[in-house]
């Protein structure tokens, strides 16, 4: 063997190395517009991702043994890279076949059928290298400990390539199609400059135009909205989801989605938002808070909480942990930065790290279709009673079921409050959406009534039944949720997966 091909072997390992990592990174993440991006999804990707390299392990050993010709490790690489771009075009229709399977099942074969194959032909490379490149026994050990650290280094500059530069600058379509890209680029060197005479390069040739083209079709496919009456009028990627911004076609509504799950209705003319939670966090806050002087809202939003507070005069904190969000609420959605102190980063953390003290604090952060865990525990709210002033409020809008046998995540919300705060309420006007208010005081009491006739008239009937629909949980169906043991993905799970099935069956029909 060459020199130059023994490198180039080399650079292979590396390269497949890192499309190997990019490939089980970037498909959790172009599967939870659809899935979500719970525990079970990541399960399931991390778990195909495994047995497929095992197969890729077994495979490429059994096929080296049988042949060692190079041809055949390289046309699976142009295979692997063929499927790929087969994913771009077919998330889609297999991510929502999945959906009518539970959400631990369905994530699992979404992973498997879109990513199984390309993971696993690309891990034969490591096996089948060793076999070419070991002339003698006394060199297995070497030729191991370098294919298996240029592997390892290419997995992480994978890793590094797709959490800090792919993801949060170019559309997960054009990232799984430009990893092809490169792989059919590795095939494409070999055949031109080893196998000038192969018999196999009009093969190859074909392989890599029609995976270009299927790649290239699936990449204008997810670049046109997928709103038939309405007009999409921004889409980025962000490290926390895809974002997007949709006018209604009559020009009275505009959406935010994140993961193709509506975060907020805002309407243009009006200037209001249409949601019935953006009005409930300011109300209640209102309604139970003797003063409210100083505020710190967990999760901006669009902004449209935090700068009404802010035009009242309050000092407000905000944390928020998506920066690609700011500019969307100033642009779109009539948010004003200048009303409020704005902080990047991660709710849970700021709060531990904080010295100021608020009259109210606004939990309303939420990962996907429900409110990240680490925030919802006992030591969580511990730090933010430290926080609050002797009268202040917390306020918390999530997503929770109260009927038997499905009020677990409720019923452990409502119980772990308790065990922090003297006073607890629930407010819910039947919609989906669940307010929990918590108090340091003995007993709270609706001490300033609202004012419904500034709430949007589209939710104000809404509003007036989340003020009246105060609700009582069952204690005994849940646990005092910490740090240590917070179950309530797994035990929710049903829940969230009734809503993110509804939400993403509405976004495709809208």
């Amino acid at each position: 063997m060459s020199p130059g091909l023994r490198r180039y072997l080399y650079i292979t390992a590396a390269i497949t190395g890192a499309a190997i990592m990019i490939v089980e990174i970037l498909g959790a993440k172009m599967l939870a517009p659809y899935v979500g991006t719970s525990h079970f999804v990541w399960t399931a990707q991390i778990a195909v991702t495994l047995v497929a390299l095992a197969t890729g392990y077994f495979t490429g050993g059994w096929l080296v043994d049988r042949s060692p010709r190079l041809t055949r490790l390289y046309g699976s690489i142009l295979i692997a890279a063929v499927y790929l771009c087969v994913t771009v075009v077919a998330v889609g229709p297999v991510a929502y076949w999945c959906l009518q399977f539970k959400l631990a099942l369905g994530s699992l074969l979404a992973s498997a059928f879109l990513f199984f194959v390309p993971l696993s032909l690309l891990a034969m490379v490591g096996p089948f290298f060793i076999r070419v490149l070991t002339s003698s026994v006394s060199s297995v050990g070497g030729n191991v400990g370098r294919l298996t650290a240029l592997s390892t280094l290419g997995s992480f500059a994978g890793t590094l390539l797709i959490g800090y530069v792919l993801i949060p600058f170019l559309p997960n379509s054009w990232t799984m199609y430009l990893t092809a890209a490169l792989l059919f680029c590795v095939v494409a060197v070999y055949f031109l400059v080893w196998e000038r005479k192969s018999r196999d390069r009009p093969a190859v040739v074909a392989g890599v135009l029609a995976g270009l083209f299927i790649g290239f079709i699936g990449v204008r496919k997810d670049s046109r909205s997928i709103f038939a009456n309405s007009t999409e009028i921004f889409r980025g990627n962000s490290n926390f989801g895809q974002l997007q911004v949709v006018d209604s076609g009559n020009g009275t509504r505009r959406l935010y989605l994140n993961d193709y799950l509506v975060q907020n209705i805002y309407d243009p003319a009006q200037q209001q938002s249409t949601t019935l939670f953006t009005y409930m966090l300011h109300d209640l806050a209102r309604a139970y808070a003797p003063k409210i002087e100083s505020a710190l809202c967990i999760g901006l939003g669009v902004g449209v909480v935090p700068t009404r507070f802010g035009s009242e005069g309050v000092r407000v904190d905000v944390v928020e942990i998506n920066p690609a969000v700011v500019p969307l609420g100033e642009r779109y959605f009539g948010s004003q930065p200048n009303r409020f102190n704005l902080f990047i980063g991660d709710g849970r953390h700021f709060v531990n790290a904080t010295t100021n003290r608020y009259d109210l604090v606004v939990l309303d952060a939420f990962l996907g279709d429900s409110s990240p865990s680490h925030l919802m525990t006992r030591e969580s709210f511990d730090a933010m009673r430290r926080i609050m002033t002797l009268d202040g409020v917390l306020v918390i809008n999530c997503f929770a079921d109260f009927h038997s046998g499905t009020d677990f995540f409720g019923a452990s919300l409502d119980k772990t409050l308790k065990q922090v705060f003297p006073s607890v309420r629930i407010h819910a006007a039947g919609n989906g959406n669940v307010f929990f208010v918590a108090s340091n005081q003995e007993q709270l009491r609706l001490l300033h009534p609202p004012d419904f006739n500034r709430v949007h008239h589209s939710c104000r009937d809404q509003a007036q039944a989340a003020f009246a629909g105060l609700v009582e949980a069952d204690a005994r169906s849940g646990i005092v949720l910490t740090d240590d043991y917070n179950p309530v993905e797994f035990y929710d799970a049903a829940n969230r997966e009734r809503i993110r099935r509804h939400l993403a069956m509405a976004v495709r029909s809208f």
